[in-house]
């Protein structure tokens, strides 16, 4: 085994599931805050957390208060939030998600901070309300940090596939309701949203796309059980005959059951190159998908220089 391979740590989804579970509802809490104060962005890109130096954080939050801003530390495990002009209120992880609400709503209170929020996850089946939850309150220190340096090492890999792009693109944000990290790619063409689509479901798909991102696994809404986790690719609208185009690496695949290209993150552990394994993937489903939609590629594409500080530090 190379020396790269051993740094992907395994993450079966049984052997974590309670913590992550837990974990989830965590990010959803911070997620509805951001959701209840922050203006409206082209597809739900305020509400998105992103990856801290020590975790999972929110952008600056305007409140008619003050600022703030918090930041899920999964090397201590707390939540740090940090007000405008200095004040830090501090909640600790590791109780039920009716606890740790019930804590974050007191702390943020107590910065002046009166923040009213839907208590109801999304994106879940058989959602519980947080005030209400004590369902989930398994929270394993080293399996949830374990999980934070497995995105960090994908979200390095994703921002370098994000730079080979000119047009309009997503940055590579986590998406607290799906718990999933992504990036998403634009035509520049406008279209329209499933018939019948949900709010959250109405607002994304406004636009033609092709979105790259690295799901845990689990169960998904529509009962599909994925039991390891796995990075996906797909184009919206669907291109009819995308299913059959042949993408890269061998093992990737189009699963029907999720409708997108799949694959998985135990291919990618066990490939003498992961890095090259996940650019692969990423390259190959997005130009299938592109071409099949007669994207101008010709004016979203570069190569990007790589910048002399760059290079010395990375000499270093």
């Amino acid at each position: 085994m190379t020396g790269q391979r051993k740094q992907w740590a395994a993450l079966p989804v049984t052997d974590w599931e309670p913590t992550y579970d837990t974990l989830h509802m965590y990010t959803q809490i911070l997620g509805k805050i951001s959701l209840a104060l922050r203006p409206m962005e082209n597809h739900w890109w305020q509400v998105a957390l992103e990856l801290s130096a020590r975790g999972l954080r929110t952008a600056a939050i305007p409140h008619p208060a003050r600022t703030f801003e918090m930041d899920l530390d999964l090397i201590d495990h707390v939540l740090h939030i940090d007000a405008e002009g200095g004040e830090r209120r501090t909640v600790a992880l590791g109780g039920s998600v009716r606890d740790f609400y019930t804590d974050t709503m007191t702390a943020l209170a107590d910065l002046g901070l009166r923040v009213p929020i839907w208590t109801v996850p999304v994106e879940v089946a058989d959602p519980i309300p947080f005030d209400e939850d004590t369902v989930h309150s398994t929270y394993d220190p080293a399996q949830a940090e374990r999980y934070w340096h497995v995105l960090c090492q994908v979200e390095g890999i994703f921002d370098e596939f994000r730079a080979r792009f000119t047009g309009k693109a997503s940055p590579v944000q986590f998406y607290w309701g799906s718990f999933d990290l992504a990036t998403t790619r634009f035509s520049g063409r406008p279209t329209d949203p499933p018939p019948g689509a949900d709010t959250i479901t109405r607002f994304s798909y406004t636009a033609e796309q092709s979105s790259l991102g690295f799901w845990p696994g689990g169960t998904w809404l529509n009962g599909r059980r994925v039991d390891q986790p796995v990075f996906y690719s797909y184009n919206y609208p669907e291109p009819p005959g995308v299913r059959d185009q042949p993408v890269s690496p061998a093992s990737a695949s189009f699963d029907t059951g999720l409708g997108e290209f799949v694959l998985s993150y135990d291919d990618v552990r066990q490939a003498d190159d992961p890095r090259k394994a996940i650019l692969d993937f990423a390259q190959t489903t997005y130009e299938a998908g592109a071409r099949l939609q007669d994207w101008p590629r010709d004016v979203l594409e570069w190569t990007p220089p790589t910048p002399p500080s760059y290079r010395r530090a990375m000499s270093h």
